[in-house]
């Protein structure tokens, strides 16, 4: 297919590089490099080697917010989601998307231009460090890098720059809405100092370059984009948006959000036939939490649950890709086209299940699950800032706490088989 260039010439061709292309170009050259290539591991590496106790599971419930009782794993040990522990390979390759990144390149470099000599020294790390993984969504989570509280407006704009760059207007827009939305908490409930807009981080990992792999976090309550670079491709995982409370006024604006996540799933769930329904349906009873796989969770099984894609109509098929559309469509226009097309490549391995009733105004959980992408929403119950919306803390679920989480199984979170693959080729 032709893909729209948004007025950029496209990069010349690029030879498509696998796993597998690396391992058998490595059996040739032989002896110890070889090991090492296959093995993820480099002989000539210098830095000390990490350990770590962390399981190889996420936290059952995953989504109370984060690392809590389970420490964020380390880049040596990085595996990724998988159904079963096993890995499938030659999913993600090195190549040309035509899809220029020279926007989020500059604005990362002009935003580190605009922040000062110690601003600039908290906020990069290196590219294969461990800080990607050291992300939660809980509001009171101890956080790495520069945050937005330390920034002056100018600075700010830059951080604003850099996340419009990478993410589509609707993306940015949902971003500000759910920060803004933290701030409103805060001033209903008298806890500013918990509950704000300002609470959010910015790191940097690796420098900006049309070449070389780099990528930034940002993270804070309810709101964490993970975003990886390497030429003209980009993987913007793992992501997890989220608010408490769905609706508020800021500064006059009334938001209201996750409402288009929750509509596009409804719309699915009851297009399905009775016999169909039956299978995607795991469950009427709605939990306090049914998100797995959230912070602390990178290698976290999730077994396929529910009704597979190549079951569905024509129909319920347009409808499933037009769900997960709501949720790449954050991703910049030319990069969301490529991820929905890798999306529908895999769709007959795909499987969507669900969790509680299916009325318009019923709270429910959903995920989208296949060997390339994890897509979760899931209405919890009443968490800490309830009071903003005059509740308590636990109890039913809400539509008023919304958690959504989107992933890239078989070891492409954050980008990881990409970049493993780019640093063996170096070698």
């Amino acid at each position: 297919m032709v893909r729209r260039m948004n007025g950029h010439t496209p990069n010349t061709a690029v030879k498509t590089l696998t796993r597998r292309t690396v391992m058998n170009r490595s059996l040739l050259l032989g002896g110890v490099s070889a090991v090492a290539i296959m093995s993820g591991c480099s002989g000539d590496t210098t830095a000390e080697e990490e350990t770590t106790d962390a399981p190889t599971g996420g936290m059952p419930d995953g989504g109370q917010g984060g690392p809590g009782g389970s420490e964020a794993i380390t880049y040596d040990d990085f595996v990724g989601v998988t159904t079963d522990g096993t890995v499938i390979d030659d999913l993600y390759e090195i190549h040309s998307t035509g899809v220029s990144t020279a926007g989020v390149i500059a604005a990362a470099t002009a935003m580190l231009a605009g922040f000062s000599d110690e601003q600039r020294e908290a906020t990069l790390y290196d590219v294969e460090s461990d800080q990607w993984f050291d992300w939660s969504n809980i509001h009171n989570y101890e956080r790495n890098g520069v945050t937005m509280a330390d920034l002056d407006d100018d600075q700010k704009q830059l951080v604003f720059d850099l996340i419009g760059a990478g993410l589509s207007a609707d993306g940015l827009t949902i971003s500000q809405n759910i920060m803004k939305l933290n701030q409103y908490a805060g001033d209903a409930m008298g806890q500013t100092d918990q509950f704000n807009e300002d609470a959010y981080y910015i790191t940097v990992m690796g420098t900006p370059s049309d070449t070389d792999p780099w990528g930034w976090q940002y993270q804070g309550h309810h709101l964490v984009i993970n975003y990886f670079v390497l030429g003209d491709q980009v993987v913007m995982s793992p992501t997890f948006m989220g608010t408490e409370p769905a609706e508020g006024t800021y500064d006059g604006e009334d938001i209201v959000l996750f409402t288009e996540h929750a509509d596009a799933g409804l719309a699915l769930v009851n297009a399905l036939d009775d016999d169909r329904r039956s299978v995607a349906l795991t469950s009427s009873d709605k939990g306090s939490a049914n998100e797995v796989a959230g912070a602390g969770g990178d290698n976290t099984e999730v077994p396929y649950e529910g009704l597979q894609a190549s079951e569905m109509t024509d129909d319920q098929r347009t409808l499933l890709l037009a769900l997960c559309a709501v949720y790449i469509n954050n991703l910049d226009e030319g990069h969301a086209e490529i991820r929905m097309d890798e999306i529908e490549a895999h769709l007959d391995d795909t499987y969507f299940m669900w969790v509680g009733e299916t009325e318009e105004d019923s709270v429910f959980y959903y995920r989208i699950q296949s060997p390339v992408v994890l897509i979760q929403y899931d209405a919890q119950s009443p968490g800490p800032a309830a009071a903003s919306y005059g509740s308590e803390q636990g109890g039913s679920p809400t539509r008023q706490h919304i958690h959504t989480l989107v992933r890239t199984p078989n070891g492409n979170d954050y980008g990881m088989d990409l970049l493993r693959l780019h640093l063996e080729l170096d070698h």
